[in-house]
């Protein structure tokens, strides 16, 4: 599902907010209309001197084991493993963006992009969706809090099949968890007051 029309002007504003770890993400908001919104949270770049320190210790430490076998396939393998786990770690973990797109019409749309171009989107019907509320959870021996999705059981009117956390990779505080759920609380809010009053 893409986003709405370009031919619809879009408002649009950035806040700088912090992750539970201290780092630096930038909050960008793009308000198509009361009915549509759209967050894109984006993560800190890969740290240079990170990578640089993993890639040093791989190769000296081949190094070291080259010196004592004196066997040059040590040397080839450190190689092959870090640019090997380089490019796993590019496409399968290092996440750059996580977008989520409300459409009080249709659903929401939670697309996460890796640093390699790679993305992964889920999509979520409105008529499946419960609330959206912000939960709390231990990590690393304290409290966080995470935005989530709560899913209708679709036998039980008033219970909840299923839990969605959102952002779990950037993994930001409370303050921006809630810029990011009032305003999804107001598309909540406008769904509900247009489909009882069509």
């Amino acid at each position: 599902m893409a986003g709405p029309g370009a031919g619809e002007p879009a408002m649009e504003d950035e806040r700088s907010f912090s992750d539970i770890c201290g780092g630096r993400l930038a909050l960008h908001r793009r308000y198509y209309s009361p009915s549509c919104l759209e967050f894109c949270l984006s993560c800190p770049r890969i740290s240079l001197r990170s990578l640089t320190a993993v890639t040093c210790t791989v190769w000296l430490a081949a190094y070291g084991l080259f010196t004592l076998c004196e066997n040059s396939m040590i040397l080839s393998a450190a190689i092959f493993i870090t640019l090997l786990g380089l490019l796993g770690y590019l496409h399968f973990v290092k996440i750059d963006h996580e977008t989520l797109l409300i459409i009080d019409s249709l659903g929401i749309q939670m697309t996460s992009s890796y640093a390699s171009g790679k993305e992964s989107t889920t999509f979520i019907e409105m008529g499946k969706v419960k609330d959206v509320i912000i939960n709390e959870a231990i990590y690393m021996q304290k409290v966080i809090y995470y935005l989530c999705i709560l899913l209708k059981d679709p036998v039980e009117p008033h219970g909840i099949s299923q839990v969605v956390p959102l952002f779990q990779s950037a993994k930001p505080r409370l303050d921006c968890l809630i810029e990011v759920y009032r305003s999804c609380q107001e598309i909540l809010a406008h769904q509900k007051a247009t489909s009882t009053n069509p």
